[in-house]
């Protein structure tokens, strides 16, 4: 006799074609109107997870908050998942993840003296490789998930041992074959699909009923269906019950699951290129949450005392703002701009305690006669590259006899360039510099009157820029291999915001760049760069590539100003080599993929190995979807696509009046590694360094006076 266990729950997306604050309304109505089903059904179970739906019921409803505090002691009401939210499985970092699941810890054992020993992510779009890894350090061997569904992926079973490689650790994992929610009536074919994907051996399965995907629950229709229907299924049985007790009743069957390892993708691949700010600012309030952390380390404790609360709101808003439909860009517009808002605010918290965190210490140095620079690595690696900063030098140009020094009076190559302002008495210079993780390095500005030349090291970094008239071309060097040109390709997309019923993007290509003729517009020392204007469709473009001293790579900077709809932007790159295997990266990691066209989410880079034995690379933190093949990779930049269109809507001829996604002005640097010997651990410390930079401080302290503007025999 199989037993089906019948899952009563309510799934409530906070955020998702309305507000959070709607979110926040169905919660609590959700949550009431259950404890009264409890209160009239003694037979019946109700199962909710997430934390932040709880903590919203604390606050609004403290009565009800204690009604579902005494259905949970009675083992009526089942608290499952444990974490903060329910968040998108792919695009956040591996502290956010960790962070998503260690805030509901805290909370549940806070207010409910319990944590849950099962997973459940019934709704996000797809998981990385390394979730199972992740679920396991905190004392979760039990996971559930829907998507992807049984027509997106094939898996042996619907009930697994899934882990992240071989030889590492287990999860028993369920995938709901159905649905988790019932907007239909229930019948025996809905609850016969939990039944055919069994492995041999188990007899348990999982059915969810409940109304709605906005909250709601079972309603008195699904429990007296569920009681006419018990035996109705020949060889099985229905009861009420809840995830805790299925991977209970499970656990003598273990032995009989099949094993998934890997990434269980994919599910809507829209979701990895809508929306881009959201995405931009998860992943900045992720890198200045993690700077804060490092710097604090070094603080007294009485700094970190009064940070903690101030940074545990960021995590807060960050790991709220990481749920799957708001950090995949599928909510309403107003919805999108209350997550950019609050992503803002937690950017400026961690922002602010960084600074003053770094300030404290390093306004509490002595003083100097000369006019300093202070850059600190609140990183976890050592950072080798080249800083730029605007000192501030009283409306003074840079003169050709001044320099740098550093803290043993050694000269550091510099170069002045083009400073971010318009302004006629403004400059930016260029230098290279090494820190260890967690130090300091003062760099100070002075004259050189003796015309002596800093040590230049390395390959200079003098190269050149070709095209044709299609948009291809090369970078050249006089003494390396040649770089292809990557390019920019428009592709027609119709599908609706999710890209459901897809797993690549195959449109026509309706245009390529049309570049202006390149133009050389730095040439020093340590950095030249070319810069090409153009358009593509009706967007307008801008691209400079940059090569310095002793680097083996080339840097891009990339600006688009975006007027597309219906279509999405591709930069495709072909390493000159047949591609015979690609690591993405993904969240706390990288993962082998094969070349098939899939379109996939990645995080940071990708490492390409060639047909000839040599690696080249990307690094592309503000890129978030990929897909290639034998020939070429591609990085899917932008789509603009109507905000919440889900199929079969069919759209009107024209919606000028309504939000498309991404219109407007974005900005992508990425660095590209030729041919070559690159390893994956050198491309994920170049994508750390781009995310995490040095920072900066001007200090002018202990200087004799501050100058007028030119002022003769100013800097000492």
């Amino acid at each position: 006799m199989r037993t089906v266990h019948i899952v009563l729950n309510a799934h409530i997306d906070p955020v998702w074609l309305w507000p959070w604050t709607a979110g926040v309304d169905e919660c609590l109505n959700t949550c009431y109107t259950m404890c009264n089903t409890l209160d009239r059904h003694p037979e019946i179970i109700f199962t909710k997870g997430e934390a932040w739906v709880y903590e919203q019921v604390r606050r609004h409803d403290p009565a009800l908050f204690k009604r579902i505090v005494k259905h949970i002691k009675a083992g009526r009401w089942s608290v499952v998942g444990g974490w903060w939210i329910q968040p998108d499985c792919n695009l956040p970092g591996l502290e956010n993840m960790h962070r998503q699941i260690e805030i509901g810890k805290i909370w549940f054992k806070k207010h409910l003296g319990l944590f849950p020993r099962i997973g459940y992510n019934v709704d996000s779009f797809g998981h990385s490789a390394n979730l199972p890894d992740i679920l396991t350090a905190h004392g979760q061997p039990n996971y559930v998930f829907m998507r992807p569904m049984a027509h997106e992926t094939a898996l042996p079973a619907n009930v697994f041992r899934w882990r992240s490689r071989p030889g590492g650790p287990t999860v028993n994992t369920f995938r709901i074959s159905a649905g988790y929610a019932t907007i239909f009536p229930p019948d025996l074919a809905w609850v016969e699909t939990s039944l055919a994907p069994l492995p041999k051996g188990v007899s348990h399965t999982m059915c969810f009923l409940g109304v709605g995907d906005h909250g709601g629950g079972p309603n008195e229709h699904i429990i007296q269906w569920v009681k006419d229907h018990r035996d109705a299924i020949p060889g099985a049985r229905l009861e009420f019950s809840s995830p805790e007790r299925f991977f209970k009743a499970l656990a003598p069957e273990l032995k009989h699951l099949p094993v998934v390892t890997g990434e269980l993708q994919m599910h809507a691949i829209g979701c990895y290129t809508a929306h881009r700010p959201v995405k931009l600012g998860v992943r900045r309030a992720e890198n200045l949450l993690a700077q804060t952390q490092n710097a604090l380390a070094q603080a007294k404790p009485a700094e970190r005392k009064s940070a903690k609360p101030t940074l545990d709101h960021a995590w807060e808003t960050l790991c709220f703002n990481s749920f799957h439909d708001t950090l995949g860009g599928s909510c309403t517009p107003s919805a999108a701009r209350a997550a950019d808002d609050q992503l803002a605010g937690a950017k400026a918290a961690a922002e602010t305690v960084l600074s003053e965190t770094f300030r404290r210490r390093v306004h509490a140095w002595p003083g100097d006669p000369r006019q300093r620079m202070v850059a600190a690595n609140f990183t976890v690696e050592k950072f080798n590259d080249f800083i730029e900063h605007e000192p501030w030098l009283e409306w003074t140009h840079w003169k050709p006899d001044w320099c740098l020094l550093d803290e043993r009076n050694r000269l550091v190559p510099h170069q002045i360039i083009e400073p971010e302002t318009l302004m006629p008495d403004t400059m930016r210079v260029l230098y290279p510099a090494t820190i260890g993780p967690g130090k300091y390095s003062t760099i100070r500005i002075a004259r050189n009157p003796n015309g002596k030349v800093a040590p230049l090291r390395g390959i200079a970094p003098d190269f050149t820029l070709r095209t044709k008239s299609d948009s291809t071309g090369q970078l050249l060097v006089a003494d390396g291999p040649s770089c292809p040109l990557p390019e920019l390709r428009l592709i027609e997309d119709k599908s609706d915001t999710w890209s459901h019923f897809i797993d690549r993007f195959a449109g026509p290509q309706i245009d390529h760049a049309h570049w202006s003729q390149p133009e050389l517009i730095e040439s020093g020392p340590l950095r030249h760069t070319w810069r090409m204007d153009g358009r593509i469709g009706e967007s307008r473009i801008c691209a400079d590539w940059r090569r310095y001293r002793g680097r083996p790579f080339y840097e891009l900077r990339l600006r688009i100003n975006w007027h597309e709809h219906h279509k999405l932007l591709r930069l495709s790159w072909g390493p000159g080599e047949v591609i015979k295997f690609r690591e993405d990266g993904i969240t706390g990691g990288g993962l082998g993929r094969s070349s098939d066209g899939r379109e996939l989410p990645l995080r940071d880079r990708t490492l390409l190995k060639l047909a000839d034995g040599k690696r080249a690379g990307i690094v592309a933190p503000e890129v978030f979807a990929i897909s290639g093949d034998e020939t070429a990779v591609h990085l899917t930049l932008l789509r603009s696509c109507p905000f919440a269109h889900h199929e079969p809507r069919i759209l009107p001829a024209k919606l000028e009046h309504y939000a498309w996604v991404d219109q407007g002005e974005h900005v992508f640097m990425l660095r590209y590694f030729p041919a070559g010997k690159i390893t994956a651990k050198e491309l994920d410390h170049h994508a750390l360094h781009l995310q995490q930079r040095p920072l900066m401080a001007d200090l002018t302290r202990g200087m004799p006076h501050r100058p007028y503007k030119d002022e003769a025999g100013w800097p000492l």
